[in-house]
C-alpha cells in the first residue's frame, strides 16, 4: 500500500519564471520576423508558430492569446514588408495565408493542450487524495474495536508498517530516555535480517529522538531522512515514541496517521481503567461470595443442632417441662426455621449471582407432585392463621433442578401465608396453557403498592407483600429464569395479590397423575 503515495504530482505552475519567459519568447519572435522580412519564404512565415508553441512552457490563457496576437500581427507586418521590396503574387500572398492559419492553429492547439493537462493533472491529484483518504480509512478499521493500550500499540505498529512502506515500524512508551512498554515491533515482509535493526526495548534512545525540533508538529523526520518519529500523548503517563525507518510514503501522510491514532490512544485509556475497574469488582464479587458461602454452611451447622435439640426437649427428653418454657421452645424452633430457610436462601443467591454452572444436568420435575409436597409442609401454618386452602392442581411435567424449583414454589406460598388476613383464602392453581406451566398463587393481602411493583422482585426490597429479607422473591424471579420462565405480580378485580410462575414444559410430558 505505500509505494502508491510517494510519487509526486507535476505542478500547474510555469516551469519558466514570467520574466526570462518573455524575454526568450520576445528575442525568438524578433529574431523569425527578421528572418522573414529578409528571407521571403513560406518556411520562415511558418516559423512564427514557435512562439506560441512555447506557451506550453507555462504561459497562461490570456499569455498564449497576446502570443497568438502578436505573432499574426507580426506575419502581416513581414507579409506587408515583403510586398513593398520584393512585390506580391498570388502564390506569396497564398504562403502568407497558410503561416497566419498555421500561427493560430497552433495557438488553439496550445490552448487545448494546457487545459488538457490541468484536467490531467487535477485527476490525477484527486485520485492521489482518494487513494490517501483510503490508506486513512484502512488505519482506522485496522485499529477499530475496543483496544487497551497494549493491544493499541500492537496495531499502531502494524497499521503504520502497512500505510507507510517502512522497512520497520517500533512503539514503545517513554520513560526518561528508554523505551518501555507498552511496546511493539513491526519489520516488512521479506525484509533480509542483516537489514533488520535491532529492538531498541529497554536502550537508551539518542537525544534526537526526545525532543521535537523547532518548527515541527507530533512527527518530524530525522537530519539524515532515513527516519521518522512522532510522539501520540498520553495523560498523566510518558508519551508513546513513533520510529518508522526508511518510509517511502510522505511525512504528511505519516503526520494525518498520528493525528488519527492519538483520540484512540486516548480511548484506550478509559477502557484499561473500565478493564481495571470491573477486575476489581469481579475480585470483590468473589470475595463476598465466599463470605457468603463461608457463613451459610457454618450457620446451618449449629442451627441444625439446635432444632434437634430443642425437638427433643418437646418430646419430653428430658422430662415434663413447664406450660411456658414448652412455648418458647416451640418459638425458639421456629426462629431457628427461619434462619435455615435463610442460610439456604444465601446459598442459592450466592450461586445465581455469580452464575455458576449447574453440578448437575437438568431433570423432568413433577410440579404438581412438588407443590403438594411444600403445602403439607406449610399445613401447620395454614392452620395456625385459620387459611383456607383452595388448590387446583393439574398434572403438569417440567424440566429443571428440583430443589431450585421447590425453593422458588415454596417462596410463592410462604408470602401468601405470610400476608394473607386470618380467615382468609389462599388459592393455588396448576394447568398447562400456551405451551407454558402455570402456577398461580392467590391471597387476599394488602397487596403491593403500585409504585414499588416494578421493584418488587430485586432484591432488598421491604415492605409490604413480599418484604421480609428481601431475597425471596428475587431468588424465585432469577430460578423462574434460569429455567427459561418467568415471574409476575398483579392486582385482580377483587382486590386480590394474584403472583404467576411460568415454567417451559418438558418436551416429552407424559406425567399426568
Amino acid at each position: 500500500m505505500a509505494g502508491f503515495l510517494s510519487f509526486s504530482v507535476p505542478s500547474p505552475s510555469p516551469g519558466l519564471s514570467l520574466p526570462l519567459f518573455w524575454g526568450v519568447t520576445l528575442a525568438l519572435l524578433a529574431l523569425i520576423v527578421l528572418l522573414d522580412i529578409f528571407v521571403p519564404a513560406v518556411v520562415v512565415g511558418t516559423l512564427l508558430s514557435v512562439p506560441v508553441a512555447l506557451a506550453a512552457l507555462g504561459a497562461t490563457r490570456r499569455m498564449t492569446l497576446a502570443l497568438v496576437g502578436l505573432c499574426v500581427g507580426a506575419n502581416v507586418l513581414a507579409g506587408v514588408l515583403n510586398g513593398l521590396w520584393y512585390g506580391l503574387s498570388a502564390p506569396d500572398l497564398a504562403n502568407r495565408a497558410v503561416s497566419i492559419v498555421t500561427v493560430v492553429l497552433v495557438g488553439l492547439l496550445t490552448l487545448r493542450a494546457r487545459e488538457a493537462s490541468r484536467r490531467a493533472a487535477r485527476l490525477l491529484e484527486d485520485e492521489r487524495q482518494l487513494r490517501r483518504e483510503r490508506a486513512l480509512r484502512r488505519l482506522a478499521e485496522d485499529m477499530g474495536g475496543p483496544l487497551g493500550q497494549a493491544e493499541f500499540v500492537e496495531r499502531a505498529a502494524a497499521a503504520l508498517q502497512r500505510l507507510t512502506g517502512a522497512a520497520s515500524v517500533e512503539i514503545g512508551a517513554l520513560d526518561r530516555a528508554i523505551l518501555r512498554a507498552p511496546h511493539a515491533r513491526v519489520d516488512a515482509a521479506g525484509l533480509p535480517e542483516p537489514e533488520r535493526a535491532p529492538s531498541r526495548l529497554g536502550s537508551r534512545l539518542p537525544l534526537s529522538y526526545l525532543a521535537h525540533p523547532a518548527g515541527t508538529g507530533a512527527v518530524w523526520a530525522e537530519e539524515d531522512g532515513a527516519s521518522v518519529l512522532g510522539r501520540l500523548h498520553r495523560p498523566g503517563e510518558g508519551d508513546l515514541l513513533l520510529i518508522l525507518t526508511r518510509p517511502t510514503a510522505p511525512l504528511s501522510l505519516t503526520a494525518e496517521a498520528a493525528g488519527l491514532l492519538q483520540p484512540m490512544l486516548e480511548r484506550t485509556a478509559l477502557l484499561d481503567d473500565l478493564r481495571d475497574g470491573r477486575a476489581r469488582l469481579a475480585e470483590r464479587g468473589e470475595l463476598l461470595r465466599d463470605l457468603v458461602y463461608a457463613f451459610s454452611h457454618d450457620l446451618r451447622t449449629p442451627l441444625l443442632a439446635n432444632a434437634i435439640n430443642m425437638r427433643a426437649a418437646l418430646r419430653g427428653a428430658y422430662g415434663d417441662l413447664p406450660g411456658p418454657y414448652l412455648e418458647t421452645l416451640r418459638n425458639g424452633l421456629s426462629a431457628n426455621e427461619s434462619l435455615l430457610a435463610l442460610a439456604d436462601q444465601l446459598l442459592l443467591v450466592a450461586k445465581y449471582e455469580s452464575e455458576e454452572a449447574q453440578e448437575e444436568d437438568a431433570q423432568p420435575v413433577n410440579l404438581r407432585e412438588l407443590t403438594l409436597g411444600v403445602l403439607r409442609e406449610l399445613a401447620p401454618h395454614l392452620t395456625e392463621r385459620d387459611l383456607t386452602l383452595e388448590q387446583n392442581l393439574e398434572g403438569v411435567r417440567v424440566e429443571g433442578w428440583r430443589h431450585d424449583l421447590r425453593r422458588a414454589v415454596q417462596n410463592l406460598l410462604d408470602n401468601a401465608v405470610k400476608f394473607s388476613p386470618p380467615g382468609g383464602t389462599v388459592r393455588v392453581g396448576l394447568c398447562e396453557q400456551d405451551g407454558e406451566a402455570r402456577l398461580t398463587v392467590q391471597d387476599e393481602g394488602p397487596g403491593v403498592p403500585a409504585t414499588r411493583q416494578p421493584r418488587l422482585f430485586q432484591r432488598f426490597r421491604s415492605g409490604g407483600a413480599g418484604g421480609g429479607t428481601g431475597l425471596g422473591l428475587y431468588l424465585t424471579r432469577r430460578i423462574a429464569e434460569a429455567h427459561g420462565g418467568g415471574v409476575s405480580y398483579t392486582r385482580t378485580a377483587s382486590a386480590r395479590s394474584l403472583f404467576t410462575l411460568t415454567l417451559p414444559l418438558h418436551p416429552a410430558r407424559t406425567d399426568h397423575a
